[in-house]
């Protein structure tokens, strides 16, 4: 009986000292009611409450929470299936209305992220869902914050964690990316065929003009040799003339030209026969007899008369 009584007055002491005061954590705040109305909202700390009469009604965290926004299905603009799923950060701001203001907000944020998400993603194309998603989060972040205002909690951003298409449309997106990955490589061979293709004919129109300009300069230096090998002839022919033509001006040059020619002609007439079947000869091949007596005889009155004239009038050399 002693123990039964012992134990009831521990019970009841235990009541009434846990409902006395209560304990509020740094990370969180409490929502003290008292005979059912809100009394105010206990900071952390140590504070008394009236045993029956006063309660902590909600315990808020006052922490940044983050929150798993399970995994659906959307409909892109271009009416692909894709399932997204995201996380959504969020903070309690205003202890009073997260606990007047809503139920349960944790839900209704998550609800609401994915309606959100669901009209984000309904607004683009599958290939700009993976382009946009820092504008998508933004806007998931917007619109969810302006829905949340009232329930005291402010939304501080929203990731999207995975976009992930169908099967189908998965092996689609392969073959067109494959498809793409050729079409790039053939541009680029085709590219280079026709960059060789310009460097050979632009090499081949280099080598044509080095060749013709090879030519030009090689057909000047030929000219300019023929014309200085012509000019030379001619300087020495002029020359040789002139000395032939001094050589005869002086005494006795007449004779020594007239006997030159006559035996170039003898040369030239010998070889002539030499060459020739013709057993008949011109009648002046006999009066070459005469003829070089003659010549002999001018030869000898030149010869005495260029000992008689005075040694003064004698050309140099002699």
């Amino acid at each position: 009986m002693i123990w039964t009584i012992l134990l009831i007055f521990i019970l009841v002491a235990y009541v009434i000292f846990t409902r006395l005061f209560i304990i509020v954590e740094m990370r969180e705040e409490v929502i003290q009611e008292r005979l059912g109305k809100f009394k105010k909202t206990l900071k952390p700390g140590f504070h008394f409450m009236i045993p029956f009469v006063d309660r902590a009604a909600y315990r808020q965290e006052m922490r940044e929470q983050v929150i798993d926004v399970p995994s659906q299905t959307c409909i892109t603009k271009d009416n692909i299936e894709v399932a997204v799923d995201g996380l959504v950060y969020l903070k309690v701001m205003d202890s009073y209305k997260a606990s007047y203001g809503i139920s349960d907000y944790i839900s209704a944020a998550v609800n609401l992220a994915q309606t959100t998400m669901r009209s984000e993603v309904g607004k683009l194309t599958l290939d700009d869902t993976f382009s946009e998603r820092e504008q998508m989060n933004e806007n998931i972040v917007r619109e969810i914050d302006k829905a949340a205002d009232p329930w005291g909690i402010k939304v501080m951003r929203y990731e999207i964690r995975n976009i992930s298409p169908s099967k189908e449309i998965v092996d689609t997106m392969e073959k067109q990316m494959e498809a793409e990955r050729e079409k790039r490589a053939e541009i680029t061979t085709s590219e280079g065929q026709r960059q060789a293709r310009i460097n050979e004919s632009q090499g081949e129109q280099r080598s044509q003009v080095l060749v013709s300009e090879a030519q030009r300069q090689r057909r000047i230096n030929e000219a300019r040799g023929r014309a200085q090998e012509i000019q030379l002839v001619a300087e020495a022919s002029a020359k040789g003339v002139q000395r032939v033509a001094e050589a005869i001006s002086k005494p006795g040059g007449d004779l020594a030209v007239k006997t030159k020619l006559v035996e170039q002609y003898i040369d030239e007439f010998g070889k002539i026969i030499k060459k020739s079947n013709v057993s008949v000869l011109p009648t002046e091949t006999a009066n070459l007899k005469t003829f070089f007596e003659g010549v002999g005889t001018i030869s000898q009155h030149t010869n005495e008369g260029s000992s008689r004239m005075p040694k003064q009038h004698q050309p140099k050399g002699e």
